[in-house]
């Protein structure tokens, strides 16, 4: 990201020309401890041998701001997070949302932005059903290993078979058996 400008707005060994970059993370699900917050990072100078100093605009060229939504409950619900939940929430209608930026933010709704706000619904359609999908696909494969465990433990002992003897009766790919030996914590 840095170095991109390198080319169109500057050529040759003109390094001074380098604009600082800003990477703006949007977090939808952080871990309840970051909810409605809003952090930056930065290049700092550390002097790991000798002390040649820099001017800070020299090296401090990137800055990362993670934005974490939470929601209404949380502490700090307002302003952008405010905003953001809003604009890429699955859960509010997108006339709300236009509603919700004029009425709350003073916003006028152009075409231009309805076509925006129209967008940002789509965009978090496809985050939730992305986000959906996954826990469902996590929720599956917990599942079958739930059935799995289960089947095990039912052959071992209705048929009094050894572990070993239930998974083979029940296929379970060589790969997967210390999974299943180290889950019922029983030896093969």
């Amino acid at each position: 990201m840095i170095s991109s400008p390198y080319g169109r707005e500057f050529t040759g060994s003109h390094y001074e020309k380098l604009k600082k970059v800003y990477s703006i993370w949007i977090c939808m699900n952080p871990p309840r401890r970051r909810e409605n917050t809003i952090t930056r990072y930065r290049l700092t100078e550390e002097h790991l041998v000798g002390q040649a100093v820099e001017p800070v605009q020299n090296y401090n060229l990137l800055s990362i701001v993670m934005l974490c939504l939470g929601g209404p409950d949380g502490e700090n619900y307002d302003g952008v997070l405010r905003m953001l939940d809003v604009l890429l929430s699955h859960e509010t209608s997108e006339a709300e949302k236009r509603r919700i930026l004029q009425d709350d933010y003073d916003i006028q709704m152009t075409r231009t932005l309805e076509n925006e706000v129209s967008a940002m619904c789509n965009l978090s359609k496809s985050v939730m059903e992305k986000s959906w999908k996954k826990d469902m696909e996590k929720g599956l494969a917990k599942g079958v290993e739930q059935g799995i465990l289960s089947s095990i433990r039912s052959l071992m002992e209705t048929m009094g078979w050894t572990l070993d003897q239930a998974m083979t009766a029940l296929k379970v790919p060589e790969v997967e058996r210390r999974v299943y030996q180290g889950l019922l914590g029983k030896p093969l």
